[in-house]
């Protein structure tokens, strides 16, 4: 059961109606019946591995906090820790652990008889996972009080607006909010309404549309000329985020609607003018739990080693960050691309202010998002193509045929859609252009009504008109 599939719409519905028509000391249960619901639709194994986790994050938490021995409190938490890590790792990296493991036995000359090959993963495995170790940490560090009440804990973890791909909450978040009593707010869901309309029309019309075409292209990149995977390469990080700021939205909206606040997940990435501040805008729930669990600890142990120990930690947390997204090579050196280009902007940050100085800021600015795009496209190719032979094909290929006629670099797209792809692209970055610098909804919101009804009948109509409602996964629902 994804967002963009018509189950996911009912149970929707059918929750919204049972939420606001019951008492609100029982609407959380509501909440709660249908995350289990939400996740046993999927597979009945993901949901009891998902409350499996959840109970022994609550127990764990509970028992560390109990200890009055500070060893006995670590050896608790550290227990629980690896036991939560074992799993993540158990399942989401088994076959890429396996397949080195029997390459380098038949390197020495040895036999590998494997009878497992892959672990099937569970949806939103990694994402509560984090979820866990987050609350594990800030209890062993005393920053978050321990949960005793199981049915609000449950819902915590559980909640399906954001199981399947976040966004990452924090405990000192989201668990207040569980406590308060919810009452239907018009505004609110109002709000989530136009939110989860803007995140079907980045799915449905731009991601949706863009993946049938890019898909082709990057699965056999020897059948398409340097020209076309230029232009694939340059307009899939455009699918990419479309696809999971789509699925973020809807995330948001869908929670808003009954009562309950996400953390933002993206903020303009594509104005970033280093790959620094690229990261400081995209998937921010995941960028800064890396930060603060597993670069600052890094760093601070490395901190009488100067630059050197903070480049060690940057580079080691953007190599996990990498592995995180996939268990092959190609995922590591993603992650490692991302970790050296920071380094190489901290190291370069006072030529970088010269610069500035003799160059006009607005041009200085065009370059550095310009040179960030570029950059992440680039690196992008690993986290696409499978085999590294050819992400080495398409980087070696990109500028061949540069004089190529707009027949070839069309990919294969009608006028017509080429015209409605554009379009809807355009308008996603001027919304968020024109969002974030006069709050348009705000102003929307003082037009009349006939206005107001106008503008949301014709986005829907946008929506039904060109969206593409193919049952296709959300992207990031592999990891």
């Amino acid at each position: 059961m994804i967002f963009n599939s018509w189950e996911f719409v009912s149970l929707f519905i059918l929750v919204f109606g049972v939420f606001y028509a019951i008492t609100p000391d029982f609407r959380k249960w509501v909440l709660l019946a249908a995350s289990v619901v939400f996740i046993g639709y999927n597979h009945w194994g993901y949901l009891l591995l998902a409350i499996s986790t959840a109970l022994l994050t609550y127990s764990s938490a509970i028992w560390v906090e109990r200890q009055n021995n500070d060893k006995t409190r670590q050896r608790i938490f550290t227990i629980s820790l690896i036991a939560h890590l074992a799993t993540l790792v158990f399942f989401k990296y088994f076959g890429f652990l396996e397949a080195n493991l029997s390459l380098f036995v038949k390197t020495i000359g040895g036999n590998w008889n494997s009878s497992i090959t892959k672990i099937f993963l569970p949806l939103g495995i990694s994402f509560y996972i984090f979820q866990s170790i987050s609350y594990l940490i800030e209890v062993y560090w005393e920053e978050q009080e321990t949960e005793r009440n199981l049915g609000d804990f449950m819902l915590y973890m559980l909640f399906f607006m954001k199981f399947l791909s976040g966004p990452i909450e924090r405990p000192g978040d989201f668990l207040p909010q569980i406590k308060t009593k919810k009452v239907f707010d018009y505004e609110q869901s109002s709000y989530g309404l136009r939110l989860i309309a803007i995140g079907l029309f980045k799915k449905l019309i731009i991601a949706n549309y863009l993946a049938g075409i890019l898909n082709d292209v990057f699965a056999s990149v020897h059948d398409y000329s340097g020209a076309q995977l230029l232009v694939a390469t340059l307009i899939y990080p455009i699918q990419l985020y479309a696809d999971f700021s789509g699925y973020t939205d809807i995330a948001i909206g869908g929670a808003a609607i009954l009562g309950y606040k996400l953390s933002p997940n993206f903020n303009r990435p594509f104005i970033a003018e280093t790959i620094t501040d690229f990261w400081r805008r995209w998937h921010m729930s995941l960028s800064f739990w890396v930060k603060d669990y597993i670069y600052e600890p890094l760093a601070f142990k490395k901190r009488n080693c100067g630059v050197w120990g903070i480049s060690y930690a940057l580079l080691l947390t953007f190599i996990l960050l990498g592995l995180w997204h996939g268990d092959s090579w190609n995922f590591i050196i993603y992650g490692a691309i991302q970790g050296c280009v920071i380094i190489y902007e901290m190291q370069r940050a006072k030529w970088c202010t010269k610069w500035k100085q003799y160059l006009s800021g607005r041009w200085f600015k065009v370059y550095g998002i310009i040179r960030t795009y570029l950059i992440f496209s680039v690196s992008l190719l690993f986290f696409k193509i499978e085999k590294f032979t050819d992400v080495s094909y398409v980087l070696r290929h990109l500028f061949d045929g540069i004089k190529a006629t707009y027949k070839e670099i069309n990919l294969g797209m009608r006028d017509h859609n080429i015209i409605i792809l554009a379009l809807a692209i355009g308008l996603m970055f001027f919304y968020e252009f024109a969002n974030n610098k006069w709050d348009i909804w705000g102003k929307l919101e003082r037009k009349s009504m006939p206005v107001r009804w106008g503008f949301y009948y014709l986005l829907v109509l946008i929506i039904f008109s060109y969206g593409d409602f193919g049952a296709t996964d959300f992207i990031y629902l592999q990891f």
